[in-house]
């Protein structure tokens, strides 16, 4: 892995997936014992926390209404009304 002129490098999908990086996510870098760490900064602190955050920020329109999504967060998709 190379980093790039503007000191950039690409954040393999794994690790990304391990630590619940989503895009837009802030991170803090630290050295420790020699070395370059990454974490996620402070923040929401579990991975639904950061989608809803991130979903927030972006402008994420729902198409669906409030008693809509209660239906589905409780009895899954067969219990909406088809339209």
């Amino acid at each position: 892995m190379r980093i790039t002129s503007k000191g950039q490098v690409t954040i393999p999908q794994d690790i990304r997936d391990a630590l619940g990086l989503l895009p837009h996510t802030e991170v803090e870098f630290s050295i420790e014992r020699g070395r370059a760490v990454l974490r996620p900064a402070t923040g929401p602190v579990d991975r639904g926390a950061r989608i809803v955050s991130h979903l927030k920020a972006h402008g994420a329109k729902m198409r669906m209404s409030s008693k809509e999504l209660l239906a589905l967060l409780r009895d899954g998709p067969d219990e909406l009304d088809p339209r």
